[in-house]
């Protein structure tokens, strides 16, 4: 009878491991990207001052935005703060495809890497935290 427990228990937590580290990889992934925006936002603005100005955008406000973004990667790279980040981080990504839906760009690379970067923060975020899974049961 123990040996029976066993097995089932078995594939259940390696299950569950696989999970945590398929979400710390992508919400590493989401981390390093946005990390990687913000910082050049903030430190390298002329870089993208011509994606700004497509976008309509002026120049100066990479010194707010960079600033927002670093901090709503930070909080979501911390498990206490994490579903504050992932929220904040949404709104960003979802401004990102806003904007570039408004100048005409429905479907461009931009959009669609924000997209994914958005999916990516809810799915690493559900696959690593037990109490969105138990506030979203995807599968019962």
């Amino acid at each position: 009878m123990a040996e029976t427990m066993n097995q089932h228990r078995m594939p259940e937590t390696l299950t569950l491991r696989r999970r945590l580290w398929a979400g710390r990889i992508m919400s590493a992934l989401v981390v390093i990207a946005l990390l990687a925006d913000g910082a050049i936002q903030l430190f390298a603005p002329a870089q993208i001052a011509g994606m700004l100005h497509e976008t309509g955008f002026p120049l100066e406000l990479t010194r707010v935005v960079g600033p927002l973004l670093l901090a709503s990667a930070i909080l979501y790279a911390v498990p206490a703060t994490a579903f504050l980040g992932a929220i904040l981080l949404t709104g960003f990504l979802g401004g990102a495809i806003c904007a570039h839906v408004r100048i005409g760009e429905l479907g461009s690379p931009p959009e669609i890497i924000s997209l994914l970067l958005g999916a990516m923060t809810w799915g690493g975020l559900y696959a690593r935290d037990p109490r969105i899974r138990a506030i979203l049961p995807l599968i019962r």
